[in-house]
């Protein structure tokens, strides 16, 4: 506690803020960037176990289209998960993050790498590999009923590898023609309204303070039926020695954790997610929970999460799939 006390207290200092974002971004639980090794071919892998978990889990065994506009919610400093939904199929990727971390170069090394996994068919990387990563599928089998033969003769075709080079060449550019990368993406009008097939994230919204109005963008910029994946890490992400510990802290000293942070740890539970995304016309079609014995009391709560459900207490990172309800 009293090291992220420091840490949000030193937010404070002019430039503090951008020496701190470089020393990690997102990755498989919360904070990254240098956690496997800075190899591309594990990062990609990491992007491709990613993408075609939440694809696989998106059209299941009765696969629709491909969708063809993905939105990724903080990509980091690797867009390698929305550099494979293209490779997939998609047409166009929005990245949106807070602060700019892509590296061009290193991109083009990664989408190397994630051209040779797909030209392959290479099977998805598990758990085994990737032992934070959710969701967890049943068989982590290249999906040859979603990426049929026809459908990567396409996707795969040397044109359109080079169109891709030259997007992730250009990514600082705004009018680019298959990857939009906007960072800091404070203007809602970045998304056109009921423009987006699939919204996507991996362990990012337990970082976004403005919850609800991430899901009432999401419900404006998705198509009917469009579906949003989401895995959602709980933790507290080193905040405490306690995996749910941040909870107990008081609103005070949680300001001071969080400092001039541009992004932290919010203290949104699952139950939260689940009653905003209901509020905004999402019909929730899979719920997968992870569980783990709370390491906190009620009497050690915040005030204001004592009447939490016990189930808040108790899930460590949930994979909520849902769609939008048609209007």
């Amino acid at each position: 506690m009293y090291r992220t006390i420091l840490v949000g207290t030193l937010t404070f200092l002019p430039g503090a803020n951008f020496i701190i974002s470089q020393i990690g971004t997102a990755y498989p639980n919360g904070l990254i960037s240098k956690v496997l090794s800075d190899s591309e071919i594990d990062i990609a892998r990491y992007g491709y176990s990613v993408w075609l978990r939440h694809l696989v889990m998106a059209l299941g065994n009765d696969p629709k289209s491909i969708p063809k506009t993905v939105l990724e919610f903080g990509p980091g400093d690797s867009l390698g998960i929305g550099l494979a939904a293209l490779l997939s199929g998609a047409e166009k990727y929005y990245a949106l993050d807070v602060i700019k971390y892509a590296d061009i170069d290193k991109n083009l090394k990664i989408f190397n790498e994630l051209v040779k996994l797909f030209k392959k068919r290479e099977s998805i990387p598990t758990n085994i590999e990737f032992p934070e990563v959710r969701p967890v599928l049943e068989s982590y089998e290249f999906p040859h009923n979603i990426l049929t033969e026809d459908v990567l003769d396409i996707s795969l075709n040397d044109e359109r590898i080079k169109l891709i080079k030259n997007n992730i060449a250009n990514i600082y550019k705004k009018k680019n023609e298959m990857i939009q990368y906007s960072a800091p993406w404070d203007d809602p009008g970045i998304v056109g309204p009921q423009s987006v097939d699939m919204a996507i994230s991996q362990a990012v919204l337990e970082h976004i303070e403005n919850l609800e109005d991430i899901y009432r963008l999401l419900s404006l910029w998705l198509v009917g039926g469009g579906v949003m994946s989401h895995t959602i890490d709980l933790k507290s992400h080193g905040c405490s020695n306690k995996w749910n510990g941040q909870l107990t802290y008081s609103d005070p000293i949680w300001r001071l954790m969080k400092g001039n942070r541009k992004y932290f740890l919010n203290r949104y539970t699952y139950s939260s997610h689940i009653e905003i995304q209901k509020k905004y016309h999402f019909n929730i079609l899979i719920i997968n929970k992870d569980f783990r014995s709370s390491d906190v009391s009620r009497d050690e709560l915040n005030p204001r999460f004592k009447s939490l459900p016990d189930e808040d207490l108790e899930i460590s990172t949930v994979y909520i799939l849902s769609n939008k309800v048609p209007s």
